[in-house]
C-alpha cells in the first residue's frame, strides 16, 4: 500500500495505529479487513486537533477507546504487554472523559484522552469482543445512521453482565484500577459513566426496535470479534444481550 501519515481529530478509534479497515456491503454486514499492511506509515497525535470537538462526540469517541480498552484486556489470549497497556488506557479514560466532556478546552483531559485512545489501539490487535461484535452488526443496518462508540458504550453494561461468570478475577483487577469498591457492579459503574456524560441509556432511544434483534445477533455471533470474547456466546446470547440493552 502507499505511505499513509495518519492525524486523527477524535480521541476514539486509534485508527492511526490500528491494523484494520471495516466495509460496510450491501448485505448490511460489516466487514473487518485485518493486515500489518494497512497499519499506518506513522502517526502525528496532537491533542490540540479535538479542541473544538463537540461534548457529544467527545463523549461517544472516548467510549470508543474505552471499550478497546477493557474488552482487549477481557479477551483471553495470552498477551500480558497488551493487557498492561489497556489498563493503563482504561485508566486515563476512566479519569478524564467526563473532564473532557465538561470542558473541552481542558488541554491536560484531551491529551490524557488521545494518550488513551492510541493505548486501545495497541493493545487491541489481542482482540475484542461481545461489544465490538454486536456494534458492528448494528452500525451496518440499511436505514440507520448509528454512531460507532455509542453503540459501544451502550453495549458495554450487557455484556459486562454476560461475561462476569468467565472473568471475576479480571474484574476485580478493574474495579481496583478504578477505585470502585470490592463488590461494585462493573456494568452499572460503566452505565453510570455512560449517564454523566450525556449518552443514551438503551438501544431505543438511538432509534432501534425489536425488530432488528435476530438478524443482528446473527451477525454479532458470526463477527470477527466474536472469538475473543471471554465467554463462548451463541446467536441466542448475543440476541439476549441486545434485548438486555433495549
Amino acid at each position: 500500500v502507499l505511505p499513509v501519515i495518519a492525524i486523527p481529530t477524535t480521541a476514539g478509534t486509534g485508527s492511526e495505529v490500528g491494523r484494520a479497515a471495516l466495509i460496510t456491503l450491501d448485505n448490511e454486514r460489516k466487514l473487518g479487513i485485518v493486515s500489518p499492511n494497512l497499519i499506518p506509515t506513522g502517526a502525528i497525535c496532537d491533542p490540540e486537533l479535538t479542541r473544538t470537538l463537540p461534548p457529544r462526540l467527545t463523549a461517544a469517541t472516548g467510549m470508543d477507546a474505552l471499550s478497546h480498552c477493557v474488552e482487549t484486556y477481557l479477551s483471553p489470549r495470552v498477551n500480558p504487554p497488551a493487557d498492561a497497556i489497556a489498563l493503563d488506557g482504561l485508566a486515563r479514560a476512566w479519569s478524564n472523559l467526563r473532564l473532557a466532556v465538561m470542558d473541552g478546552d481542558d488541554m491536560n483531559a484531551r491529551s490524557e484522552m488521545m494518550m488513551a485512545a492510541l493505548q486501545g489501539a495497541l493493545a487491541f490487535q489481542k482482540g475484542l469482543g461481545a461489544v465490538h461484535s454486536i456494534s458492528h452488526a448494528l452500525g451496518g443496518l440499511k436505514g440507520q445512521t448509528l454512531h460507532h462508540g455509542t453503540l459501544n458504550a451502550v453495549m458495554l453494561p450487557p455484556v459486562l453482565r454476560f461475561n462476569a461468570p468467565a472473568c471475576e478475577t479480571k474484574y476485580r483487577k478493574i474495579r481496583s484500577l478504578l477505585g470502585l469498591e470490592a463488590g461494585a457492579d462493573l456494568a452499572s459503574a460503566f452505565a453510570g459513566l455512560n449517564q454523566a456524560i450525556g449518552l443514551p441509556p438503551n438501544l431505543s432511544e438511538m432509534g432501534l426496535s425489536d425488530d432488528v434483534v435476530e438478524t443482528a445477533a446473527q451477525f454479532s455471533f458470526e463477527d470477527h470479534s466474536t472469538a475473543t470474547n471471554p465467554r463462548p456466546a451463541t446467536a441466542a446470547d448475543f440476541a439476549a444481550m441486545i434485548r438486555d440493552a433495549m
